[in-house]
């Protein structure tokens, strides 16, 4: 969702590529960076700083000065202390910086979707807004168009996203887990040196190389070692192809 607001095309597979596949350090590109900006989302609780603002905006491919960040940082506590209700507190956000910067809609889902978890509470936040932003919880009745931030039935049409957004999160995670009971369920019957390290490796990422090379495990090792967990329906391949291959839950 984010690729295309971006006006890009990258899809799940080339987002894993762009990130998974770069050598230790590199660039993984313009998209790269903004799945990067996601990850970085999920992993910090959601708490709102003008340094980690502007570093966003640069992952996003934007930019803004220190005072106006903070303006912002500002009117998110603002948000906080109102006790208004969290769909609303993420709608109002959005719709400020589309009003600010009409450039800039895909930061404004990312503070949409961090201001509703620091609403709710919730230790990290979670994409739930922006995974639902051309589904049709935002599509017109009449017209069809998409409703942007801070349109009319804005607000209405981010609490039907957030409804639908748990649902299908909830079925992830459900199928995850399930996934996840799997490869702990096999652990004992792997051989391999390094094996643990892999397996945890595969529990807290979306995806590990095929091409992993650890202290204790060479490619050769790996390559083994992914293909028996595939053999015991722990894993899966990801990418589609038989080289250069990336393996998760």
């Amino acid at each position: 969702a984010s690729m295309r607001l971006a006006g890009r095309t990258e899809d799940a597979a080339a987002l894993r590529d762009a990130w998974y596949l770069r050598q230790a350090g590199a660039d993984p590109g313009p998209a790269g960076t903004i799945f990067g900006a996601w990850r970085q989302f999920s992993a910090q609780a959601p708490v709102a700083t003008p340094d980690r603002l502007g570093k966003i905006l640069e992952q996003l491919g934007l930019h803004s000065d220190v005072e106006p960040l903070a303006a912002l940082c500002e009117h998110i506590d603002d948000l906080a202390r109102s006790g208004r209700p969290a769909p609303f507190a993420a709608a109002a956000i959005a719709a400020r910086v589309v009003t600010i910067r009409p450039d800039a809609e895909l930061f404004a889902w990312w503070l949409a979707d961090l201001v509703l978890a620091q609403s709710l509470r919730w230790p990290r936040p979670l994409p739930l807004l922006m995974a639902q932003a051309f589904g049709p919880a935002f599509r017109g009745e009449a017209s069809g168009k998409r409703i942007r931030p801070g349109e009319k039935s804005f607000e209405r049409a981010v609490c039907v996203a957030l409804v639908q957004g748990a649902v299908e999160a909830c079925r992830l995670a459900t199928e995850i887990g399930r996934r996840a009971e799997r490869l702990i369920s096999v652990a004992p019957k792997l051989r391999a040196k390094g094996a643990g390290d892999v397996i945890q490796r595969l529990l807290d990422d979306d995806a590990v190389s095929g091409s992993l090379t650890t202290k204790t495990l060479s490619r050769f090792a790996a390559r083994r070692l992914f293909e028996r967990l595939q053999q015991l329906a722990a894993v899966r391949e990801l990418s589609g192809r038989t080289t250069f291959r990336i393996f998760g839950l």
